[in-house]
């Protein structure tokens, strides 16, 4: 067993995030140009290996079709405020123009609305008209009903998606999700999320899911680590998960791709991500800063409306510039926060790899140093910041 004692009889072994390691280039280096970051989904090929988060500040039927005409995909929350209202701007606008000493109050109240059947049908059919692909999210408690709705509606992937996501439920009053029942009776490719470990991962590819999401508590608006203390940092997560996907590539020759979920802020973090094992990766606070996004600079976590424990908090991430900026430049910040689309080629071309499946295989090192090495004047002035 690894790792040391933190007590007695009690172990644990160090895990890391994006900001201790960096990757080594290699011994070649390749025209950004020449390399591709085309990724797989069963049958299913996109141009980019990037999705933005199922969060109502980030996705609506607009933003989606924006980011599918660039190549990437993004995820439309069936749970949130453009299901639950005709018009869901107002919904938007109060929750921005909250205090924050009651925005969880707001949050909690515009979430009690109920979810209409046919306003799924027609955020979906907006989507459809504009001949991009429609990626759709929901709850486990809701799969059932919401991916049957999604599939007749013309859904191309549906996102099934919890705080931690598990194969085995166990639960005295509550129903439990069979993924192998549900994925074999859908004909769209299935999502499933999140989990952070091994053993966790190989048991729900082994339920039929087509892909993977990586991560517990990372994102920017998400509070479950410290309401909750459960998490582990992004790239030991996706190394591990990503072992898994690969020893049971082994054992079936079926390929189910892992995609890191939260806590990547620029390009750098993402090629981190994708060298960790990743084959895309779904960011959420970067696209919040797109003129396009409907929070208009305002994001939060898709838990915070919970209940019992909201475990999400509304951040304000500013408004930096157009999604196309921000996914394939030019780029105006000199914070790695937009073309994010080139630094992956150009990370890709450093290290000497053509393709994400060589990128998988790029040496890192240890480097707690390498934001703050030789770096005294940009700390002390602080980084270029969008308005």
């Amino acid at each position: 067993m690894g790792g040391f004692y933190i007590g007695k009889e009690k172990r644990a072994r160090r895990a890391y995030g994006f900001d201790e390691v960096a990757l080594v280039p290699g011994t070649r280096t390749i025209d950004p140009d020449d390399v591709d970051v085309s990724w797989k989904l069963k049958d299913l090929t996109f141009d980019i290996p990037i999705l933005a988060s199922a969060m109502d500040g980030v996705v609506d039927p607009g933003f989606a079709i924006e980011m599918g005409k660039l190549g990437g995909l993004a995820v439309l929350n069936l749970g949130g405020v453009q299901t639950r209202y005709q018009n869901p701007t107002r919904a938007i606008e109060e929750i921005i123009h909250s205090s924050g000493e009651e925005v969880v109050a707001v949050i909690q109240r515009i979430y009690r609305e109920p979810i209409k059947d046919e306003l799924i049908v027609r955020r979906i059919e907006e989507i459809k008209e504009a001949k991009v692909p429609i990626v759709v999210s929901c709850i486990p408690q809701q799969a059932e009903r919401f991916g049957a709705i999604a599939q007749r509606a013309g859904a191309d992937i549906l996102v099934v998606q919890a705080t931690v996501a598990t194969a085995e439920y166990s639960s005295l009053t509550k129903e439990k999700l069979d993924f192998s029942k549900f994925c074999r009776e859908l004909s769209v490719p299935v999502i499933v999320g999140n989990c952070v470990t091994y053993e966790t991962a190989f048991d729900l590819m082994r339920t039929g899911i087509d892909a993977l999401l990586v991560g517990v508590g990372p994102g920017a608006a998400c509070t479950t680590r410290e309401v909750l203390g459960v998490g582990v940092p992004q790239v030991t997560a996706t190394i591990d998960t990503a072992a898994a996907r690969d020893d049971y590539f082994n054992k079936s020759g079926r390929y189910v791709p892992i995609i890191t979920d939260g806590g990547m802020r620029t390009g750098g973090d993402i090629c981190k991500a994708l060298a960790s094992g990743a084959d895309a990766v779904m960011i959420g606070s970067a696209f919040a800063r797109a003129k396009e996004a409907p929070g208009k600079g305002y994001h939060w976590g898709m838990a915070t409306s919970d209940e019992n424990l909201p475990r999400g908090a509304r951040v304000r991430v500013g408004t930096s510039g157009t999604l196309k900026e921000i996914l394939q430049g030019p780029a105006r910040l000199d914070d790695g926060s937009q073309n994010l689309v080139w630094a992956i080629r150009t990370c890709m071309g450093y290290c000497g790899v053509s393709s994400l499946k060589e990128m998988h295989q790029v040496e890192m090192v240890l480097a707690p140093a390498i934001k703050s090495e030789g770096k005294f004047f940009q700390q002390v002035q602080g980084p270029l910041k969008g308005k």
